[in-house]
């Protein structure tokens, strides 16, 4: 294995440790690793994310032009999680 190398799979490892198992990972690497999730109260975006909804304990950023309905995907978001009898900071 070469230093550069080395070197690679140490700041990988540094990463996992400040941040969590699946927080940084090589591309075309394929993980099962299961995320627990929140629906985002429309089904084509929980569709579009990948994973059913936005990944719980996780900050999530909305962003996009004036009126292009942030607001609301936020406010949906809150509703389902509330739904669900947790509490919610916006």
């Amino acid at each position: 294995m070469s230093d550069r190398q080395a070197a690679l799979d140490m700041a990988l490892k540094q990463i996992e440790k400040q941040f969590g198992k699946g927080s940084i990972m090589k591309l075309g690497e394929q993980t099962d690793t299961r995320i627990s999730t929140v629906p985002s109260g429309s089904l084509a975006l929980d569709t579009a994310l990948g994973i059913g909804g936005y990944p719980r304990g996780r900050i999530i950023e909305v962003y996009g032009p004036e009126s292009s309905g942030k607001t609301t995907v936020a406010l949906h978001a809150i509703a389902e999680v509330q739904a669900g009898r947790t509490s919610c900071i916006y």
